[in-house]
């Protein structure tokens, strides 16, 4: 087969799944997402790899490096692979000009797999917990649907679905009873498994439901994922060669390294040839979060406890719940893996504080990108806040890699 194995993304938000399929060597034929900034980071990256691909990366750098803007980037990329990326809600409403736009995008090609997940907050256990009716009229719920009708209507061989372990729970099961029955009735096999992202070589602690399917008359199975022992450290591997910078400091665009790249930013392709990164920027912090960071870090460096919010002097106490969230303040692990990075990173940071005390602050979204496995050259569109939202929802590039490898060879 010489051709290069096509897909959609569903769902696809800034990327990241969508990135470790192409890495493995599929072709993106379209990415639906809602959010409008995600669309900007989907279409900056596509811009990225024609660029690339044309010998041309170094107008990319230039816009990285702040000497062009970004309609002039995109002005560089042929028009219908801006338009490949569609800025849309799936809906009953909008599915007839998202199936139009690509059916002139495909041509006679053909749609090998399906990829995406719907949004993880109506099947999540941190959002059914805040929702008095346990998120069970939430519309999101019934996602599904619309991802079943791009299986019947493209017919791929193969398909994943990811979302969040609380899908395996919600309503007692029967969503994902129903997601099954769904994706059988439209002559499909599937399987799930619970796969962690540390053992796909990320250094963060992040468990995933990912549902493979592929067409009954393939008679597949699931595949066996070989896990990858993990060697490195958060601190002195993963952040090494950032500059190091207080809170409210930092790059939005172009930042030199500090230091040489090393064995895991090489092995991984965060460090991908170019001598400088984006985004190495922080949150500017009040004085009383930066001393509660300060007995936080020391807390967990030099003891190994984690800060329960409730026991800290009274003056820094600004929450009136001490009973519950007491761990709101937390340090990201220095040695093994981080904990799981999630979208509400754009609210504060204060769940991810740097462990090195004399930077004192949260993490930068270059960190944050790093933890997810994002190269050092992927820009996230368009500010700060969305930046992180876009990083925490999304699934880490390395881990989609590893399970795009896999459904190559089953292809």
């Amino acid at each position: 087969m010489n051709r290069k194995l096509n897909f959609i993304d569903l769902f696809a938000g800034a990327g990241g799944l969508s990135e470790g399929f192409i890495r493995a060597g599929f072709n993106p034929i379209a990415h639906v997402e809602m959010n409008k900034d995600a669309c900007d980071t989907l279409k900056t990256r596509t811009a990225y790899h024609f660029l690339k691909e044309n010998n041309r990366i170094k107008e990319y750098y230039d816009y990285l490096k702040d000497k062009i803007n970004r309609d002039e980037l995109w002005a560089k990329v042929p028009t219908h692979l801006i338009k490949s990326v569609i800025n849309k809600e799936i809906s009953p409403e909008t599915l007839p000009s998202i199936f139009e736009t690509i059916d002139n995008e495909l041509g006679k090609e053909k749609v090998d797999l399906v990829i995406g997940g719907p949004p993880c907050q109506a099947y999540s256990i941190a959002g059914r917990a805040r929702d008095p009716k346990g998120m069970t009229d939430d519309p999101r719920n019934h996602l599904y649907k619309y991802y079943v009708e791009f299986l019947e209507r493209y017919k791929p061989n193969m398909f994943v679905f990811e979302n969040v372990p609380g899908i395996l729970s919600a309503n007692n099961g029967q969503y994902l009873e129903l997601i099954f029955k769904a994706v059988k009735d439209a002559g499909y096999d599937l399987d799930k498994k619970v796969l962690n992202a540390k053992n796909f070589g990320v250094l963060q602690d992040r468990k995933r439901v990912i549902i493979i399917g592929w067409k009954q008359e393939l008679n597949l199975k699931y595949p066996d994922f070989q896990d990858k022992v993990n060697q490195y450290e958060v601190l002195k591997d993963l952040f090494s060669d950032l500059p190091k910078i207080k809170s409210g400091q930092g790059e939005w665009k172009s930042t030199k390294y500090s230091k040489k790249t090393n064995n895991y930013l090489e092995s991984t392709g965060i460090r991908n040839g170019i001598d400088f990164t984006t985004q190495h920027i922080s949150r500017k912090n009040n004085e009383n979060d930066l001393e509660i960071y300060r007995i936080a870090v020391d807390k967990w460096v030099n003891e190994g406890k984690r800060l329960n919010y409730a026991e800290l002097p009274e003056r820094l106490i600004k929450h009136n719940n001490t009973k519950s969230f007491t761990n709101r303040f937390q340090v990201v692990n220095h040695k093994d893996l981080a904990h799981t990075v999630v979208a509400h990173i754009c609210a504060d940071g204060h769940y991810y504080i740097h462990p090195d005390i004399n930077q004192n602050r949260s993490i930068t979204v270059r960190e944050a990108a790093r933890i997810q496995s994002f190269p050092d050259d992927y820009f996230f569109e368009s500010s700060r806040t969305t930046a992180f939202k876009q990083i925490g929802n999304a699934v880490p590039v390395l881990m989609a890699e590893g399970i795009a490898k896999k459904i190559k060879e089953m292809i």
